[in-house]
């Protein structure tokens, strides 16, 4: 099974796997509660929206 989007790529993009795991973890924890305080049901998981905006560059370190 082929994972998209690469996880190399996506170590490239924040620089290493442990910022990108705090990264993603703190992103998608935001995601539910956002969602949950707003009474909205998610299309998909929280987490792979995070890496999602990882991919897109929309989330990064800086940001």
């Amino acid at each position: 099974m082929m994972l998209y989007p690469p996880v190399a790529e996506l170590v490239e993009k924040v620089g290493s796997r442990y910022q990108l795991v705090n990264l993603v973890a703190r992103r998608a924890r935001a995601i539910s509660q956002e969602a949950e305080a707003e009474g909205i049901i998610l299309e998909k998981k929280p987490v792979s929206a995070a890496i999602d905006e990882v991919y897109t560059g929309k989330l990064g370190i800086d940001n």
